[in-house]
């Protein structure tokens, strides 16, 4: 079934006097909605103990549970050290994802520096062909690593090439933020057909039963000749894009996503609100 959620705690869920992770699978229940992604932006600092309560909690309202690992990762950095450190921060975030008892673990690959686009990419790819290697390794293969399409021209992540990044192995699902996508192409996203010819290209180049139940991002965002500068609400009439497009095509194209909002301190109510679209068109 698709799903709808947010990224971490809207300013709805401290307006109420919540704090800990553990009350967020009752309020995200309780708002009709039927997922939560947790970020591990600043760095995997959580104890074991602490995950298992989080995914105890979650799993006690039926409430799926994904993260986003740190986002320090750049696999594209020629620093043979830095790589390793991108290696244990999706392992890391992975481990504890377990423990949570989620299935996905969305990260960022890479930024292009200043090598050449392909040199940049294609160093990109080999980093996740041994990422791949580790995950099997550390037995996390049961889990899902999405690399996620980015906002600013000058990382890695096109559509395109997170459909290649992912073509290395099946461990690897594709996280499409398509408010990311929508800045880095300075509004592109407008209609049901701009959409589906994505959706549409990510279904050729890795069939239908792995695109099914891709991860999807969703907010609008500011966006300036360099891409992608800061998210925003549902309440903004500039930007885009707009969700309802996007619901028609996956109605039309039979797809059911993991969709989380990442709109800015009111995460949780523009998930309702693309829920309430997608019920609705």
């Amino acid at each position: 079934m698709i799903k709808f959620g947010p990224s971490g705690n809207s300013e709805s869920f401290y307006a109420k006097g919540l704090s800990h992770t553990e009350d967020a699978a009752k309020f995200v229940r309780d708002m009709g909605l039927d997922c939560f992604e947790y970020s591990f932006g600043r760095g995997v600092r959580m104890s074991e103990g602490k995950a298992i309560s989080i995914g105890e909690a979650f799993s006690e309202q039926n409430i799926e549970i994904s993260v986003h690992a740190p986002y320090y990762i750049n696999f594209a950095n020629p620093s043979d050290e830095s790589a390793q450190n991108s290696y244990n921060y999706v392992l890391d975030s992975g481990r504890a994802l377990k423990l949570m008892g989620g299935k996905r673990c969305v990260f960022h690959s890479a930024t292009q520096g200043k090598a050449e686009r392909e040199d940049a990419l294609r160093l990109t790819e080999e980093r996740m062909k041994t990422l791949r290697d580790y995950i099997y390794l550390n037995g996390l293969n049961d889990l899902y690593f999405c690399p996620e399409t980015m906002g600013k021209i000058a990382q890695i992540g096109t559509l395109e090439e997170i459909v290649r990044l992912c073509k290395i192995d099946t461990v690897f699902l594709p996280a499409i933020d398509f408010g990311h996508i929508n800045a880095r192409e300075q509004g592109s996203l407008n209609s049901v057909s701009d959409y589906k010819s994505r959706l549409e290209y990510m279904i050729g180049e890795l069939g239908y039963e792995r695109v099914k139940h891709f991860h999807v991002h969703f907010s609008k965002i500011q966006y300036g000749a360099k891409g992608e500068i800061r998210h925003l609400t549902f309440e903004d009439e500039i930007y885009g894009p707009s969700f309802e497009p996007l619901a028609i095509a996956l109605k039309d194209l039979k797809l059911e996503p993991y969709i989380v909002s990442e709109s800015a301190g009111t995460q949780a109510e523009d998930a309702l609100e693309m829920k309430r679209i997608y019920e609705r068109v």
